[in-house]
């Protein structure tokens, strides 16, 4: 198996294509093939049934006839009471022979039972000599009816195996004399259907009450008993002629799978079931099949053919591309990714392995270059400490000095040298929150210094959120812009600033909030467009809220970021959102609150 797929790998694509497209191709006809033939069957079995209908129709109307012609003679019979009641029994004999003689289509025997008892037959002496039991139970059931009836088969020892149609006859006072009884010919009956039996197909009438009339002894379809004369069929296929249903169903006969029809009681009350063999529906089909599989070789050649001259167009061009991509080869390359591939898609994938390790090694160096002017553009970032700035807080801890306040100018050189050292000395470019927080809190102390009660902070962080990772600076800017643009431009009312932070799923979340001026929804919509605001003279550094959201997307990513809702003489709310991950190199300086 493995020796084959490897042969089958070593194969030309036009080659490997060829074989695919001729795979596909006899799938496809294939299929057409056989759904084709599905249909063309069924609608010839479709055609045979409607035909089969037609003829048990057909039978079923003749059937009607019979019962037409033995009320006549009946009624022949009732019309002459008269005659009956005064003629002898010569002459009544006489009588009901010419009777049968003229209706021996149809008619066996014609009897006429008196209410005496006394019995006249058309064959008197075979009556007195042989009798029929069945005529008193005929005409019983005969003087309870006031219409022709008809009975169940019987066999009679004069006429056979038949069925008697019985009707009461009744003289001028309308009372009853007697009983006709006339006894069909099922022989002749059965001859005369004999056109519906073939080979092919065979009948069988069954009674109302699921009792077998009539069939065809001679045919080999249905399963009959051969050890009796004639063939007779068993008992238990009456039982399964009343299971089967009115219309088409399927019946395992003695020679196969036959297609039973089943037809309504007709007026004589039986119904009449065809048989048919299953195969002889696809008989008509074999030169219907053997013409299409002519016609479907010819065409799968041509398929063939064309299959061939698709598979050399297409692999042409694939081939002369795959010359032209090998020069990608004579590209100084780190590593090679190897296929197993001979043909000509095996050499494209090489080819294209070259080039793309080629691209994925530039890539990597525009990478590393970008990242490199990153950091250094944040480092520059990070180092623009406004002049102003460090002016007015010197001039404050001069003005502190006079007023020989050393207490509070030993704390606020210590804030100022630890927001340099926090500024400048760390490499990197990621901090804790602990580590911010201090920051923030040295950067407050000054303000306090210079504003005193003007400006009041407080700070309230989850302890869980202490270890975690943020940029530096990410906070200062915020409250820096919410003291200047918030606090110092409102008058009459104490500014407050909070900071507020906690984990939640998977997420850092600070919120710094301010009691300040607040600002109008179109100040608030050009920061939620990042536009700058313009930068007071004494900020402490160049970052701006706009460099924050910057800061943020660059490192994070858009799911993560700055939100701004602020409200007129009101206050603001800004929102930070960051991964929730720990820094290696925290520490846990205790977050104070400055009020």
């Amino acid at each position: 198996m493995s020796l084959l797929l490897n042969r089958i790998r070593d194969w030309s694509m036009a080659t490997k294509q060829f074989v695919l497209l001729f795979v596909v191709t006899l799938s496809i006809f294939a299929f057409l093939a056989a759904a084709n033939y599905q249909q063309t069957s069924r609608l010839f079995k479709e055609q045979l049934i409607q035909d089969a209908q037609t003829l048990m129709n057909r039978t079923n109307q003749f059937l009607d006839s019979y019962l037409d012609n033995g009320q006549n003679i009946l009624l022949l019979l009732s019309s002459r009471t008269d005659y009956l009641q005064t003629a002898g029994e010569r002459e009544i004999g006489d009588f009901l022979r010419s009777v049968a003689e003229i209706n021996s289509a149809i008619v066996r025997r014609v009897y006429i039972v008196r209410n005496d008892g006394k019995v006249f037959s058309s064959s008197q002496v075979l009556y007195d000599v042989l009798g029929n039991p069945a005529l008193s139970d005929i005409y019983e059931q005969a003087r309870l009816n006031y219409a022709a009836m008809i009975s169940e088969p019987y066999w009679s020892p004069q006429s056979g195996h038949t069925v008697a149609i019985a009707r009461p006859m009744a003289d001028r006072r309308n009372e009853q004399i007697g009983v006709a009884v006339v006894e069909l010919d099922l022989e002749k009956l059965r001859q005369k259907m004999s056109d519906i039996s073939s080979s092919n197909q065979t009948f069988a009438l069954i009674s109302g009450k699921q009792e077998i009339v009539l069939y065809d002894p001679r045919n080999e379809l249905l399963p009959m008993v051969r050890t009796v004369y004639p063939p007779a069929l068993p008992d238990q296929f009456a039982a399964d002629m009343a299971a089967l249903p009115y219309g088409t169903s399927e019946y395992e006969g003695a020679a196969g799978r036959l297609v039973a029809m089943k037809s309504g009681q007709n007026r004589l009350g039986w119904s009449l079931v065809l048989f048919m063999k299953e195969s002889y529906f696809y008989q008509s089909l074999q030169g219907l099949y053997d013409s299409y599989m002519t016609a479907g070789l010819i065409m799968l050649v041509m398929l063939l053919i064309m299959a061939y001259v698709m598979s050399r167009c297409f692999t042409r061009p694939i081939r002369l591309l795959a010359l032209r991509m090998d020069r990608v080869r004579d590209m100084p390359l780190a590593t090679r990714l190897q296929t197993t591939r001979s043909d000509e898609i095996g050499r494209l994938a090489r080819s294209f392995h070259a080039m793309m390790e080629r691209i994925q090694s530039l890539l990597k160096e525009t990478k590393e270059m970008e990242e490199r002017k990153k950091e250094l553009e944040l480092k520059v970032l990070q180092s623009q400490i406004a002049p102003h700035f460090l002016y007015n807080t010197l001039t404050c801890i001069g003005s502190l000095a006079r007023q020989q306040r050393s207490g509070e100018v030993t704390a606020t050189i210590r804030s100022l040298v630890g927001l340099l050292k926090f500024t400048f000395d760390r490499m990197s470019e990621y901090v804790s929150l602990e580590e911010e927080i201090e920051g923030l809190h040295q950067y407050m102390q000054i303000q306090r210094a210079r504003y005193g009660d003007k400006v009041r902070f407080a700070c309230q962080i989850a302890e869980e959120a202490l270890p975690m990772s943020l940029l530096k600076l990410t906070l200062q800017p915020i409250v820096e812009n919410a003291i200047f643009h918030g606090i110092l431009p409102k008058e009459g009312e104490d500014g407050r600033i909070i900071v507020r932070g906690g984990v939640r799923r998977g997420r850092l979340r600070l919120v710094v909030r301010d009691n300040g001026a607040g600002m109008d929804p179109g100040t608030c919509r050009e920061l939620g467009l990042r536009r700058p605001l313009p930068l007071p003279r004494d900020r402490f550094t160049g970052i701006g809220m706009s460099n924050v959201y910057e800061r943020i997307r660059l490192h994070y990513g858009p799911p993560f970021g700055l939100r701004i809702r602020s409200v007129k003489n009101v206050g603001t709310v800004a929102v930070i959102t960051l991964p929730a991950e720990p820094f290696r190199e925290s520490r846990r300086p205790t977050c104070t609150d400055y009020a």
